[in-house]
């Protein structure tokens, strides 16, 4: 008999870690890319009050909290992660009262806000960094270094921007300036105590505001190693998450975080840091959770994971036990707005929706990133004119540092800085050629909502990267009511999550794995299993239970089951 599955009406079930208050032991966070989630005003852009507007559907999927994407003033030459002042929004994305608004809105509807923080660098635009290009006073609290060579015009270190080129830029007095990322993003110098004490300041602004906490931006690289040594190796953006490397995963970090954990632990409500870190080893990224320090880290390599069952049994060992060892939970994430959407990266929607559902199986908590609920996959075809990705950008566009603040929807680039970039297409600025490839802007298109032509109501008007024709069969109008569409497999699955006690934080208990056929994973948790079949042929094992979801058909009589190709099954036990 085959069994087209969804999930039945149940009663909501708190698990252990919810009804404790550690409500992000087992939370599904949905990532909101806010230039491309809602548009209010029909300038091409999203804005707060779009991602007002749109709450609904993300109460209705069922996910317990929003992250926001920067939405501060900022001249944008990386889309946001470029902060002038961490005080204010951006005009382009509405003013402080929409925040507040916004923030009282997700909190009726049941669903908690987090935003970003951006610590390692500030926007070239930034008053401290102004004042530091004619006041030499006023430099240290950034990395000002004198060149080498004889004249001073060779970079003081050999490292590179994970953007491409070198990561340091001189000024006109001769001095050179450090930034990890663009030039219009100098790195803070976090060993200078006003640092410091203008982030305590600026998460106290927001925190009692009333967000509910911060994804930390490049949690991992706020400090550098003594002396600034040299690599000595090229292409170091490939490093990153792999090797030791004297300005990303520095010891010095942790401290920083354990005084925001302090800071965020002195306020009512369970507020939660989120750090967005790459260090090399499952082990080193634990460090970034230990119980005084942040409440959860991305975990990387499962995003990375191929799709083969040995490479993803590996990396979930790996990562439950290294977490574990710190009494925290392990943060599952497939997608987000740095890399290629996992649609594309493992080749199928089939796939897409069964990697979906184990992810959402794993003992911890996910993150969700718009779109994905959708099943849209990365837009490969974008023309060279339209791209806005800083690094694409670095190799054809060279201006003054600090100079030019647009507005023009047109000439606003993406944003994120922290992860190193998976090609979707094969064009890029040659001097990218070295760091990310410079081609995220096929993950950030903006979201089709209804309609069959562009923008399908993303905003009155059009958008800021143009959407594909076709998308329309997409949208969340399209799939609504839809037993067969991704968006709602992924409304079942939050549902029953919510449902199944053996489902969540790993404090609603452990997960076992059994053995099964070669290319196919099956775990069990209490009352729960779970079966991945990555070949691309259909497998028949016992069937471990009663089916009550599955990314795909599946026939059974009871006692067999005949697993689809590339799917995932969920039963109850």
């Amino acid at each position: 008999m085959t069994h087209e599955l969804t999930a039945s009406p149940l009663a909501s079930a708190s698990s252990n870690a919810t009804a404790s208050g550690e409500w992000w032991r087992d939370a599904v966070i949905y990532q909101v890319y806010v230039r491309s989630f809602a548009d209010s005003d029909g300038d091409g852009v999203g804005d707060l009050r779009g991602v007002r507007s749109r709450l609904p559907h993300l109460a209705r999927l069922g996910v317990d909290a929003v992250w926001l994407t920067p939405f501060y003033v900022s001249p944008q030459a990386d889309g946001g992660y470029d902060v002038a002042d961490y005080r204010a929004v951006d005009p382009l994305f509405g003013d402080l009262a929409d925040a507040d608004e916004l923030v009282r809105a997700a909190h009726a509807l049941g669903l908690r806000i987090i935003v970003d923080v951006v610590p390692n660098h500030t926007s070239a635009e930034h008053p401290w960094f102004r004042a530091a290009l004619h006041d030499r006073a006023a430099r240290a609290r950034y990395h000002f270094r004198p060149g080498r060579g004889t004249g001073g015009e060779l970079p003081p270190n050999d490292w590179e921007s994970v953007f491409g080129g070198p990561a340091w830029t001189r000024v006109a007095d001769g001095d050179w300036y450090l930034h990890l990322f663009a030039p219009e993003q100098p790195d803070l110098n976090w060993e200078h105590p006003e640092v410091a004490e203008e982030f305590t300041s600026v998460l106290r602004f927001w925190l009692d505001l009333g967000v509910d906490g911060f994804r930390v931006d490049v949690a991992h690289g706020m400090v550098k190693a003594p002396g600034m040594p040299d690599i000595g190796r090229g292409a170091q953006a490939t490093l990153i998450g792999t090797e030791p490397l004297p300005f990303f995963d520095q010891d010095g970090v942790h401290e920083i975080h354990r005084a925001w954990r302090r800071l965020l632990d002195s306020y009512e409500g369970a507020r939660i840091g989120v750090a967005e870190a790459w260090a090399p080893t499952s082990e080193r990224l634990a460090l970034y959770v230990r119980p005084d320090e942040l409440h959860q880290a991305f975990n990387f390599r499962f995003l990375n994971c191929p799709w083969e069952t040995g490479a993803m049994r590996t990396v979930i060992d790996e990562s439950l036990a290294a977490t574990s060892s710190v009494g925290a939970p392990t943060t599952w994430v497939l997608s987000n707005h740095d890399v290629v959407r996992h649609r594309t990266r493992y080749g199928s929607l089939e796939r897409a929706r069964a990697a979906a559902l184990l992810m959402l199986a794993l003992p911890g908590s996910a993150y969700v990133y718009q779109g994905e609920e959708l099943g849209l996959p990365e837009v490969t075809d974008l023309p060279d004119q339209v791209r806005q990705d800083p690094a694409f950008r670095r190799g054809r566009r060279r201006g003054e540092v600090g100079g030019g603040t647009g507005r023009d929807p047109g000439t606003q680039t993406g944003s994120g800085t922290g992860i190193p970039g998976q090609a979707g297409d094969t064009q890029a600025a040659p001097e990218a050629a070295a760091g990310q490839d410079g081609l995220r802007d096929g993950c950030r298109v903006p979201l089709p909502w209804s309609g069959t032509q562009p923008p399908y109501d993303f905003g009155p008007a059009g958008s800021w990267l143009p959407q594909p024709e076709g998308w329309g069969e997409l949208s969340v109008a399209a799939q609504t009511g839809d037993p067969h569409s991704t968006l709602e497999l992924y409304r079942a699955a939050l549902e029953l999550r919510r449902a199944l006690p053996g489902l969540g934080a790993l404090e609603a208990g452990p997960l076992t794995w059994l053995p099964a056929p070669a290319g196919v994973l099956l775990f069990t948790r209490p009352g729960f299993a779970c079966t991945l079949n990555t070949r691309p042929a259909a497998v028949e094992l016992p069937a471990p239970g009663r089916p009550v979801l599955s990314s795909a058909p599946v026939e059974t009589d009871g006692r067999t089951v005949r697993l689809p190709p590339d799917s995932c099954t969920w039963w109850a036990l």
